[in-house]
C-alpha cells in the first residue's frame, strides 16, 4: 500500500474513536462483514478504508445502532458475589426493606423510605380487571393484565422524568401486591411489603422477612433476557408500564420466568424420594431444575442467603442430599422453591414473586436507558432469503 493511499485508511484506534465504540467492537464488525480490514507493509495492526468507516458511521443509531456492550451502574456480578451499586446484596437482603433497596437501584441513595402506596381506587380498578380472567389464570397472567390497566389509567404515564418514573414505580408495585387474589387487610402505611404479600401466597404463619429478602435478592441480575427487553422498550421511550410489560413478556418464556416453577415441581418429587426424582430427571435428558448457573461458577450467593434463612427445615436437608449427588450447586430458583415448600405457598407464587421483584430492577434499567441516546438498539439484519 502506498503512502498516498495509506492516508485513506484508518487504524483500529482511529476507527473506534470515529464510531465511538471499543476496539473489541471493531473486531466484531469485521467478523460480521460490516468492515473489511487490510494489512499495510511495514506497519503493525489492521487498517480500514476511511470510506467504509464513514459509510458505517453515516448509518447512525436509527439505522444500525449495533450495541455490543451496555454500560450500567446498577449490578455487579463478580467472584460469585452480587452487588447493587457497590453494596453486597446478601447484606442488603438482611438489613434493609424492599423500598430502600429499590431507591438505591433507582437513585443511588440508600436511606429509609416510605412504604409503597396502594390507593384504594387503583386497587379496585385492578381487581375488577383481574376478575374477568378464568380461575385457571396464573398470578403472572393477572399481573400482566394489571400492569396494562394501570398504565391506561395513568394520564401522566408519558412523563419520563426520574421523579415521575420513580413515583409511578412505587405505586405500581404497591397496587399490584394489594390487588393480587387473597385477603385484603386494611392497609397499614407502615406495613412491610413482605407482610402485605405473604397472605397472597400462603396461609402459613407469616415470615415476611424471608419474603422481603427474596424480593431484594431477585430484584436485578444484570442483563438477563427480560431486562434487555425492558431496556429496548425504554430506548424507544416507552412509558414505565410498557417497559414492565415488555419485561413480563420475555419473562413468560419457558427458559426464564418459568424456572422457579420447574424447580418447585422437581423439589416436590424429590421430597418424597430424592434419589428417584434425580434419576427420573437425568433419564429425561433435561437439566436438573434449580442447579448450576451460566454466570456463577461455584455458588449462587442468592441461594445461599435464602436457604440460610430457612435454617434446618427438612426441605433444606433434601436439597443438601441432592447437592451431594450433583456436580453443581443450588441456584436461586431452587432456593425460592424451597421457601415455597417450607411455607406452603401456592404453586404459581414463585413466578409471581420473581416478576414483582424484577419490576424494581426493570425500573432502574429504564431510568438508565431514558438518560441514554434513544433508539440505540437496532441489530443489523442479514437477509438470507431469495434474491429479488
Amino acid at each position: 500500500m502506498s503512502q498516498q493511499s495509506d492516508e485513506n485508511y484508518l487504524t483500529t484506534a482511529e476507527v473506534a474513536r470515529r464510531l465511538k465504540v471499543k476496539p473489541e467492537t471493531i473486531y466484531a464488525y469485521v467478523s460480521r462483514g460490516m468492515l473489511t480490514s487490510v494489512r499495510a507493509r511495514g506497519r503493525r495492526g489492521s487498517l480500514f478504508a476511511a470510506a467504509d468507516v464513514e459509510r458505517l458511521a453515516s448509518k447512525s443509531v436509527e439505522h444500525s445502532g449495533v450495541v455490543e456492550q451496555i454500560e450500567s451502574e446498577l449490578t455487579l456480578l463478580q467472584d460469585d458475589e452480587l452487588y447493587y451499586r457497590g453494596h453486597s446484596v446478601k447484606e442488603l437482603a438482611t438489613s434493609w426493606p424492599v423500598e430502600s433497596v429499590a431507591r438505591l437501584l433507582w437513585t443511588g441513595e440508600l436511606t429509609k423510605q416510605q412504604r409503597f402506596p396502594a390507593p384504594g381506587d387503583s386497587v379496585e380498578l385492578v381487581q375488577s380487571a383481574m376478575s374477568v380472567l378464568p380461575e385457571s389464570a396464573r398470578l403472572t397472567d393477572r399481573l400482566r393484565v394489571a400492569v396494562a390497566v394501570l398504565g391506561a389509567a395513568d394520564p401522566l404515564r408519558f412523563d419520563l422524568t426520574p421523579l415521575s418514573v420513580v413515583t409511578a414505580a412505587e405505586k405500581l408495585v404497591g397496587v399490584l401486591v394489594a390487588a393480587l387474589p387473597g385477603p385484603v387487610p386494611a392497609l397499614n402505611p407502615q406495613q412491610a411489603l413482605g407482610s402485605r404479600l405473604w397472605p397472597k401466597f400462603s396461609d402459613h404463619r407469616p415470615r415476611p422477612e424471608i419474603l422481603e429478602a427474596a424480593l431484594i435478592l431477585l430484584a436485578d441480575h444484570g442483563l438477563a433476557v427480560s431486562t434487555v427487553a425492558a431496556r429496548v422498550a425504554a430506548s424507544a421511550r416507552a412509558n414505565l408500564y410498557a417497559v414492565v410489560s415488555a419485561g413480563l413478556g420475555a419473562m413468560d418464556g419457558q427458559y426464564h420466568g418459568a424456572a422457579p416453577t420447574l424447580a418447585y415441581e422437581f423439589l416436590k418429587r424429590a421430597q418424597d424420594d430424592p434419589l428417584q426424582a434425580l434419576s427420573d430427571q437425568l433419564r429425561s435428558g433435561e437439566p436438573v431444575p434449580g442447579f448450576g448457573h451460566r454466570i456463577y461458577r461455584e455458588r449462587d450467593p442468592r441461594a445461599e442467603a435464602l436457604l440460610g434463612m430457612l435454617g434446618d427445615h427438612p426441605v433444606v436437608e433434601t436439597i443438601q442430599g441432592l447437592t451431594a449427588r450433583m456436580p453443581s450447586f443450588p441456584n436461586s430458583d431452587l432456593a425460592v422453591a424451597a421457601m415455597m415448600h417450607a411455607f406452603e405457598f401456592r404453586a404459581d407464587a414463585g413466578d409471581a414473586l420473581f416478576a414483582l421483584a424484577r419490576m424494581v430492577g426493570w425500573t432502574a434499567h429504564a431510568l438508565e436507558e431514558y438518560a441514554a441516546p434513544a433508539l440505540r438498539f437496532r441489530a443489523l439484519g442479514i437477509y438470507t432469503g431469495p434474491a429479488g
